[in-house]
C-alpha cells in the first residue's frame, strides 16, 4: 500500500473552517459550520455524532463524493476545492478507498469474491489483477470464500470483501461509513480487529464514522462532531493501548479514554452535553474561574439562574 506522505503535506487530512451548505428552493441547511481538524499519516480515527451532526457529510467530502462550500480541505496534499472533474475521478480511484455500510454499494452479486475485488483495479493484466485480489482476500481472511457469490456470504463476510475492494488500488486513506452497522457484536469486533491489524501492519490511515460505542472505545482517537463542529476528542489512555481485549461493552468510556474539549480559533469550546447534564446545568450559563493554573467550570448558584 502507498503510505509515504506527500512532501507538501504535514498531515494527510487538513480542514480549516470547513463549511458545507445544502440548498433547495425552500430551505438552506448548514451541515458543517467551521470544522477544524487535522489527521496524521498512519492514524486510525473514529468520528462519532448524532444523526444530522455533519459526520457523514464530512466523510463524503473526504471521499470526493461531495464538494465543500467554503473553508479549506486538503487530503494527501491535494486541495479538494481546486480539483477539476478529471482530477477528482483520479483522486477517488487512487487516493481514497470507501467502505459502505450497505453492502449493495460495495459488491456485485453476480460476481465471485475474487472477481469483485478485481473489478476496481486500474492496471495490470488478468494474472496480476487476480494475484492482487487473492492477496487482499488473504489479508481480510476470506481466501476460503474466493469463489463464492454474494448470496452465499454472511453480512460479516461481505463486509470483509468490501474492505478488500476498497484496498484494491493501494489507497492512501481508507474511509469506512458505519462498517459494523449491519453485523452482530462478535462480527463487529472481528472486523475492527482486522482494520486495526491493517492499520498497524501497513501504516494505512483509516477514518471510521460509527455509532458503535464499543468500536469507538477500541480506537485510539475519537472525534465527536456536534452541530457541524468538533465538540470534543477522546484519546486512549496509555494503559489501554496494548490491552484492547480487556475493553468490553460494559467498560466505561472514562476508564479507557481521556476526553478533551476542542477550542476553535476564537477560543470557544463546546462542553459535552452528558457532562453538563451530570453537572446539573439546565440553562446556558456556567460558573468559571482561573485557579492555580486551571480553568474550573461549575454549576451556577441557584440565585444566578433566576
Amino acid at each position: 500500500m502507498q503510505t509515504t506522505p506527500d512532501a507538501r503535506a504535514a498531515h494527510i487530512i487538513e480542514c480549516d473552517s470547513l463549511v458545507k451548505i445544502y440548498k433547495t428552493p425552500d430551505v438552506e441547511v448548514l451541515a458543517l459550520q467551521g470544522l477544524d481538524l487535522t489527521v496524521d499519516y498512519g492514524e486510525m480515527t473514529a468520528i462519532i455524532g448524532n444523526s444530522g451532526s455533519g459526520k457523514s457529510t464530512f466523510l463524503n467530502m473526504l471521499g470526493g463524493l461531495d464538494r465543500p462550500s467554503a473553508g479549506r480541505l486538503l487530503v494527501d496534499g491535494k486541495d479538494l476545492f481546486k480539483l477539476g472533474e478529471r482530477e477528482l475521478v483520479e483522486y477517488k480511484l487512487r487516493t481514497v478507498g470507501f467502505v459502505w455500510q450497505n453492502n449493495a454499494r460495495n459488491l456485485l452479486p453476480y460476481l465471485t469474491a475474487t472477481q469483485n475485488v478485481m473489478m476496481p483495479m486500474l492496471f495490470g493484466g488478468e494474472h496480476r489483477r487476480r494475484q492482487r485480489a487473492l492477496e487482499l482476500l488473504d489479508m481480510v481472511n476470506m481466501s476460503h470464500r474466493k469463489n463464492s457469490r454474494l448470496s452465499a456470504l454472511s453480512g460479516g463476510e461481505q463486509q470483509r470483501i468490501a474492505i478488500a475492494i476498497a484496498l484494491a488500488n493501494h489507497p492512501r486513506l481508507l474511509l469506512a461509513d458505519e462498517p459494523t452497522g449491519a453485523v452482530d457484536q462478535k462480527t463487529s469486533s472481528a472486523i475492527l480487529d482486522m482494520l486495526r491489524a491493517i492499520n498497524r501492519e501497513s501504516g494505512l490511515t483509516i477514518v471510521i464514522v460509527t455509532h458503535d460505542q464499543l468500536l469507538a472505545k477500541k480506537v485510539s482517537r475519537v472525534i465527536a462532531i456536534r452541530d457541524g463542529k468538533i465538540a470534543s476528542e477522546r484519546i486512549m489512555k496509555e494503559s489501554y493501548l496494548d490491552r484492547l481485549s480487556d475493553i468490553s461493552a460494559l467498560t466505561e468510556v472514562e476508564e479507557v479514554q481521556d476526553e478533551y474539549a476542542v477550542l476553535d480559533k476564537a477560543g470557544r469550546l463546546q462542553l459535552p452535553a452528558d457532562m453538563l447534564k451530570k453537572l446539573g446545568v439546565a440553562g446556558n450559563r456556567v460558573r468559571m474561574e482561573l485557579k492555580e493554573g486551571e480553568i474550573i467550570i461549575r454549576k451556577p448558584l441557584e440565585e444566578e439562574t433566576r
